[in-house]
């Protein structure tokens, strides 16, 4: 038997068309994508499993992100800081094999 959320979502005007306007956008990074489509799907009525399976994600996921919209609004699908060191170098420009004494 499926377990129904209790993180029902009714999206306002201005929240839907944000949401299908990131889905759409062929340059948003594909976490954002995910996150707008599982919301959308769950203001559609569809329960966690159904969404895991169309989007190709594990249904703890689509539960992780609903619960945060539920929450937080809009404001919850952008990714959040980490704890830990910040990074002590830049990013290696340049690809494999190239480096010093190659």
């Amino acid at each position: 038997m499926a377990r129904s959320s209790p993180y029902g979502i009714t999206l306002s005007e201005a929240e839907d068309q944000y949401l299908r306007a990131v889905s759409r956008k062929y340059t948003s990074p594909y976490c954002e994508v995910v996150r707008a489509k599982a919301v959308l799907l769950a203001a559609a009525g569809f329960e966690n499993t159904e969404i895991g399976v169309r989007l190709d994600v594990p249904r703890q996921i689509v539960s992780k992100w609903r619960k945060r919209f539920f929450h937080e609004r809009l404001e919850a699908l952008h990714d959040r800081s980490r704890k830990g060191r910040p990074r002590a170098f830049p990013p290696r420009a340049g690809g494999a094999g190239e480096g010093p004494g190659l």
